[in-house]
């Protein structure tokens, strides 16, 4: 019996973006590897996606269309065809807009694939010619992405390995080893050649239990660490003057703002002694090449943004960027921006539609956006009723009887029970795709390996079926996923000569290609994309927006829910915690976390409460504990441990409600908005704790 070898790319919210190969025979995979030859990946996939065959293969996996027949939430469905299900879609959707508009209709989606075709053309195409809403997709990295860019000008990354050059790295508000971990055996080797780690977090993560310091401040205080540590600098002399005369904007200003954040002030700020301050800001700015490794997690609160832009600037005030293991380590993304009209056909479309923010889902369905209010919902690559803040809110807008909600899954999640219409999705096994990654500069092209089970559809074909259904004869809407692939790669290569050399036929045939990196060291010619040409520590750009141009800190506090009332009493503010809804080591968000071996090795849902905050109410490591606010609440069990700070609680995120007691800790997620870009605040959430009484049997 022939065996046949497919290779393929890892689709999921991860910047490694590895290569992965795949055993076939008679049309069924019977094996699934790291690819040995992926530079990145070099033969290992971590612990979420080892086991993906067991996700293909789920006696859950969804395979025909479903109507429901009950209530919504009920379970109850009838198995239809495909022409039924779109039928049905097409005559609900072409009486929402006669009598509504097209923006009535929402697609919401984010980064269940991260495929150029499955995920960014589909987001755009489709939905463009309908004339539906725009979803602002601001989950997860839009504060940083903008701040990044507002300060630098674009999002560029050294190799993972360039690391061990590095003298000293600290880890910023990111946890490699659950989220990126392709970066690990690069840092860990450079800590055994000398390199010293620190990493700060208000929660010892296990990439903290590596370093040689850990760090912990109070949530959100992260950008008055950072002014703090700038303004110790400045005031050592240990900056560098002339450099920062040379390639920055704005130093003079921003050097009068530092005098705001003394070390006594932000030891205040950040729950840390002053002697620590001290120490950090003298060792980073003596450390050459130093490197400091962000993510998104960080930025996920009221000043995100700043945060960030305050972080940037450390860098330029010991004079780092542009040196090999030096600067700032965030995304590459800035490499490689595909081609937009390619992807989105804009120029062929009606006028973008309104905007709806995906933080404000649950708000968005239950009224606060009208004229028109949103009548149908199509969900894909996502699962908002677990991973959306406030999703309560979420659940309760998905229940409205008049809103008609189409899912397109592999399985039947917290929000596709709540759907009028369950479309069967392939996974990564069963189509095409083209990735680019946000770790490292490879583009990887993703070959199918299996047929599709039964009778599911990638998101890429669903959305031709919708188009011929709604009467949509545009060819670009109509092509095949390599006409795709090869249109946004030659437009996007006219542009960017990252893509020299690099057509469709190369990378089916080599399956990863590199982009061509002129500078290999990011900002080694000392020329930042921005306007000036210099790093902007004064931002005239943000200055435009109505924002604060220089990097700063401001102390906002979550209601809780409450909108500033104490319900009953029961609220205290001087018995609050800070709620930290950290990544899952064995989940990407709510993704894998259906499959039995994982959830096993997850351990049922926790809450991590420090001892302090445990004694004040009696709670002992396997207490069933109420996390409470004003929005709603969630039952965990508790595992106290030192390894959160005094008056932090921090519980995973990723979980399903409908494989558990019904609600996850996004119930109590706060859905406003943060200083920029209108990023998530889930990290500014506020609770209370209660141990709950063992029920009597």
């Amino acid at each position: 019996m022939t065996t046949q070898i497919v290779r393929g790319v890892c689709p999921h919210d991860c910047p490694d973006t590895c290569g992965f190969v795949t055993e076939v025979e008679n049309g069924r995979a019977i094996n699934f590897y790291a690819d040995p030859n992926h530079p990145t990946t070099q033969g290992w996939l971590c612990a979420k996606v080892r086991p993906y065959l067991d996700h293909v293969y789920h006696p859950d996996r969804l395979t025909q269309p479903l109507r429901r027949v009950g209530p919504k939430g009920s379970g109850q469905w009838q198995p239809i065809s495909w022409e039924e299900a779109i039928g049905e879609i097409g005559g609900r959707w072409r009486t929402i807009i006669a009598e509504h508009g097209a923006e009535a209709i929402l697609p919401y989606s984010y980064s269940g694939t991260l495929g150029l075709l499955q995920m960014g053309v589909v987001n755009g195409r489709f939905w463009n010619k309908l004339g539906a809403s725009q979803l602002e997709r601001t989950i997860c990295g839009a504060a940083a992405e903008f701040a990044v860019e507002a300060t630098l000008g674009s999002r560029r990354n050294q190799p993972y390995a360039d690391v061990q050059h590095s003298q000293l790295v600290i880890i910023w508000g990111h946890n490699p080893v659950s989220t990126a971990p392709h970066f690990m055996p690069h840092l860990l080797q450079a800590r055994k050649n000398g390199t010293q780690v620190v990493v700060i977090d208000p929660r010892r993560t296990r990439t903290a239990k590596l370093a040689d310091w850990h760090i912990a401040p109070k949530p959100g205080s992260d950008g008055a660490l950072a002014l703090g540590i700038a303004q110790h600098i400045v005031m050592l002399g240990l900056h560098d003057e002339a450099w920062l005369a040379q390639n920055c904007v704005g130093w003079q200003a921003l050097k009068a703002r530092l005098n705001e954040y003394p070390l006594v002030r932000v030891a205040a700020i950040t729950g840390l002694p002053v002697e620590d301050i001290a120490r950090l800001a003298r060792l980073y700015a003596e450390a050459t090449p130093a490197l400091i490794k962000i993510a998104d997690g960080l930025q996920r609160n009221f000043n995100g943004g700043q945060t960030v832009r305050a972080i940037c600037a450390l860098p330029a005030l010991a004079g780092q960027y542009g040196r090999v293991g030096g600067g700032l380590a965030y995304s590459t993304s800035g490499y490689l921006q595909w081609d937009s009209e390619a992807v989105g056909k804009w120029s062929e479309c009606p006028p973008p539609g309104r905007s709806v923010n995906m933080n404000r889902l649950g708000a968005a369905l239950l009224g606060e956006v009208d004229n028109p209010p949103i009548q149908s919902l199509f969900v894909y690559g996502s699962n908002p009723a677990a991973i959306a803040p406030n999703a309560g809110r979420v659940a309760e807008g998905l229940r409205r009887e008049d809103l008609f909600t189409v899912v397109h899954e592999l399985f039947m999640t917290d929000t596709a029970v709540l759907a009028d219409i369950v479309l069967p999705a392939t996974s990564q096994l069963e189509h095409v795709d083209l990735h680019k990654a946000y770790g490292h500069t490879y583009l990887t092209y993703n070959q199918p390996a299996i047929p599709p089970l039964g009778e599911s559809k990638s998101n890429w074909e669903l959305m031709q079926v919708l188009a011929t259904e709604m009467g949509f004869t545009e060819p670009w809407l109509h092509q095949s996923a390599d006409e795709v692939l090869d249109e946004v790669l030659t437009a996007t290569a006219a542009k960017n000569p990252a893509l020299a050399g690099i057509t469709l036929a190369r990378l089916k045939q080599e399956n990863t290609v590199p982009l061509t990196i002129e500078l290999a060291v990011p900002f080694a010619d000392f020329h930042f994309p921005t306007p000036s040409g210099k790093i902007e520590l004064y931002s005239q750009t943000m200055a435009n927006m109505g924002l604060d141009p220089l990097p700063g800190w401001q102390n906002e506090v979550d209601s809780g829910g409450q909108d500033g009332v104490v319900l009953n009493g029961r609220f205290p503010d001087e018995e609050a915690l800070t709620l930290l809804s950290p990544a899952s080591h064995h989940f990407t968000t709510s993704t894998f976390a259906n499959q039995p071996d994982l959830l096993v090795r997850e351990g049922e849902p926790f809450v991590e409460i420090h001892p302090d905050d445990a004694a004040r109410y009696q709670i002992q490591s396997g207490d069933w504990v109420r996390l409470e606010n004003g929005r709603s609440f969630c039952d965990l069990r508790a595992k106290v441990t030192d390894g959160v700070r005094r008056g932090v609680v921090a519980s995973p995120k990723g979980r399903w409600g409908r494989l558990g007691n019904g609600r996850t800790v996004n119930w109590l997620a706060s859905d406003a908005l943060g200083d920029m870009a209108g990023q998530s605040t889930f990290h500014s959430s506020r609770v209370w704790l209660c141990r709950l009484e063992p029920t009597k049997g």
